[in-house]
């Protein structure tokens, strides 16, 4: 008789034991639903600050505070669509490509089922494995990124994977077209100059945090419209927001977004035909008494799904 393998305890307790995204209903598949919740407890991917693993748990949390009705959107998402938490992805601790691999398993079952994932990470690495999946049912894939960083550098302690490599490597397999993909936030110091090369070589377009408070959320919202009419992942790494209000994360960067702005930027991706979202690079052992960042990752979750709920 074989005993099973050790339980890792990065991943939420069971269901009954803890909250479930947004008080919704838990679900042990996709079957049936038309948005799958997922934690994806994973953060051996991060250069800097770990904790990232415990993202999942702290939104689930905080997201028990949130009501069901968007008076912004002007919609009632679980009304539209059937929404539930799906748990988390049975990561590895140890291994990276094993946690992809597990991953892509997760989103295939998800897309296979009909429905569309929005995950909570975890560091940034592991929208890879996402993209991954998604593209396979949708074609090369746009992208709104939301971030500090552009996270398109080639390799870090000798690794082609961790979380600043995720859309580079999307790019250079096909998952994602550098000419349909916009990074909003970008800031902070840079190795040089020939960081955004790559963005020059595959047409990627950089909305700077400089661009976004010079000309307002209204411009920006226009920048992202040219990438209607096609399959768009969000992918929302939370250090897009200044430390002022999200200081829980692993590489934070000063003059960010406000709480506000990044909600307004959310929300004007109604229209886009969304095929999946994360958010991403919560790490809990940095947030304040009030779990401020926390509870901002649980309400941009709300406003991508209600999001979801108006393409319906």
């Amino acid at each position: 008789m074989s005993l099973p393998g050790p339980r890792n305890p990065f991943q939420s307790p069971r269901f009954g034991q803890i909250a479930t995204f947004m008080l919704l209903p838990a679900a042990a598949d996709a079957t049936g639903l038309d948005v799958a919740l997922l934690g994806v407890p994973y953060d051996g991917g991060t250069s800097y600050r770990s904790g990232a693993r415990f993202g999942p748990r702290a939104v689930r949390e905080q997201s028990s505070l949130i009501r069901p009705w968007n008076p912004v959107l002007k919609v009632h998402p679980f009304e539209r669509l059937r929404v539930a938490d799906c748990g988390d992805v049975d990561v590895v601790p140890i291994s990276i490509e094993r946690t992809f691999e597990a991953v892509e398993r997760r989103i295939d079952a998800v897309v296979q089922a009909g429905a569309t994932p929005v995950c909570v990470g975890g560091d940034h690495s592991v929208s890879l494995p996402i993209l991954r999946s998604l593209a396979r049912r949708h074609g090369p894939l746009g992208v709104v990124h939301f971030d500090a960083h552009p996270d398109t550098w080639d390799e870090y302690f000798g690794s082609k994977f961790f979380h600043g490599t995720p859309f580079r490597r999307a790019i250079e397999e096909g998952a994602v077209d550098g000419r349909r993909m916009i990074q909003v936030g970008i800031r902070g110091p840079l190795y040089g100059p020939e960081d955004f090369a790559f963005h020059d070589e595959r047409g990627l377009e950089v909305l700077r945090i400089e661009a976004v408070k010079e000309h307002g959320t209204a411009w920006a919202a226009e920048r992202l419209a040219r990438l209607r009419g096609g399959p768009v992942y969000c992918s929302f790494d939370i250090d897009a927001v200044d430390p002022a209000y999200a200081p829980a994360t692993g590489t934070p960067e000063v003059g960010g977004l406000t709480s506000f702005e990044a909600l307004t930027l959310v929300r004007a991706l109604a229209g886009h035909s969304l095929v999946g979202a994360d958010v991403v690079e919560v790490s809990p052992p940095y947030d304040g008494p009030g779990q401020i960042t926390s509870l901002l990752a649980a309400n941009l979750m709300f406003e991508l799904v209600s999001v979801l709920a108006l393409g319906r």
